[in-house]
């Protein structure tokens, strides 16, 4: 049995490209503990605002301008250790992609940062503002280890054959390949399941930003984001997949710059440009009455995540588990719904009674494939390869 000297505390920050969220965790006896958690929303905006909790009770919550994701780090830190009174054993972060050169989770030093530095060409909304806060915590902690935890790296193990792109061999060389992202979702999912986790297993992370994995064995084997987190199926404002001769058009035949195509498949595509209304799901299933275009997106969205669910059980050669993960995916009973009708011959099946409650297994008994809702915990898990890399 561990000691109480032997617990250890671990902070972890999750940078995304207008946000930031942290936690803290305890880890003793073999347990695992959320002592707090908290987040800084729409950095950079006139809405940006903070909050930081305790199980159900708020230690902050209050509107507040943040200029960057190191100005948020600084505040949700400073707030989160006056009221824990601890220094951290290890602080781990969120790192979209890591690029060519770092495929595994590594304890950070100046060689995996300048690799970090490096794949910013490959990252450049989410790298920066990861960069910033891992900069921040090593001179607030300076002798604390820090760990960069990666996204990319669930999905290491895609084969070559899957991982590559139709395209002359120097692509590959120079690290133009299939990375694919949600994999510290992906992995806190895996984790949760544990022993129930089947051998052939898809992921559905669905949210603002939505992929869908192929996990064989605990193993990625396929997953529909790609190079960056852009393409794959329909997203909040991210096109997901597209005819590349319809780039081309568009570069060639109607001028648009690379920064003007960049702000239309990023920012303005997706559920956003179908409904023209919105990027929020519950937002569209609201409207969806008395908005045909509204309809049209949450149709698409569903028909997107639908199509890649049958392609990537081709991928595992069958299917015993389908799991809904992400904000739409463990919220939104109605788009789970409409995402498996039609997937009969795989033998899922919903019980509306269980699905409408959100949580654990929500298909009907005696199917051939189990449909489970499991919320994933990015942060939780950051905190673990802390734990074994700190």
């Amino acid at each position: 049995m561990q000691s109480e000297s032997n617990a250890k505390t671990i902070l972890s920050f999750n940078s995304g490209s207008s946000s930031l969220k942290i936690g803290l965790y305890l880890f003793q006896n073999g347990k695992e503990e959320t002592l707090a958690t908290g987040a800084a929303e729409a950095l950079g905006t006139k809405d940006s605002r903070a909050w930081l909790q305790q199980g159900e009770n708020f230690l902050v919550k209050e509107n507040r301008a943040f200029s960057s994701a190191r100005d948020a780090a600084d505040f949700l830190s400073s707030a989160l250790m006056a009221h824990s009174q601890t220094t951290p054993n290890a602080v781990g972060h969120r790192v979209v992609h890591g690029g060519p050169r770092l495929r595994e989770h590594r304890r950070i030093t100046p060689e995996v940062l300048k690799a970090l530095e490096a794949a910013t060409l490959f990252a450049p909304i989410h790298i920066p503002p990861a960069l910033e806060v891992i900069h921040f915590a090593t001179e607030r902690f300076p002798a604390v280890p820090q760990v960069a935890c990666l996204d990319t790296a669930f999905h290491r193990s895609i084969p070559e054959h899957a991982a590559r792109f139709p395209l002359p061999d120097h692509f590959w060389q120079s690290g133009i390949r299939r990375y694919g992202f949600h994999g510290l979702s992906c992995e806190s999912i895996v984790h949760t399941l544990g022993p129930e986790l089947a051998p052939r297993t898809v992921i559905a992370h669905l949210g603002n930003g939505a992929s869908v994995t192929a996990v064989k064995e605990g193993c990625s084997m396929e997953t529909t984001m790609g190079l960056t987190p852009t393409g794959g199926v329909i997203m909040g404002t991210r096109s997901g997949d597209l005819d590349p001769g319809l780039l081309l058009h568009l570069l060639r035949d109607q001028a648009y710059t690379a920064q003007q195509l960049d702000r239309l498949l990023n920012h303005e595509a997706g559920l956003l440009g179908v409904s023209g209304k919105s990027s929020e799901m519950r937002e569209l299933l609201e409207a969806s009455s008395s908005s045909a275009a509204a309809r049209l997106a949450v149709e698409m969205f569903c028909y997107s995540v639908r199509k890649a669910i049958g392609a990537l059980v081709a991928v595992l050669g069958g299917l015993e588990l389908l799991v809904f993960s992400g904000g739409i995916g463990e919220h939104a009973a109605a788009v789970r719904t409409d995402i498996s009708v039609g997937l009969g011959y795989l033998g899922i099946a919903i019980d509306p009674e269980a699905n409408a409650r959100h949580a654990g297994v929500i298909s009907t008994p005696g199917g051939r494939c189990v449909v489970r809702v499991v919320p994933s915990d990015e942060d939780l898990q950051i905190a673990r390869h802390c734990l074994r890399l700190g």
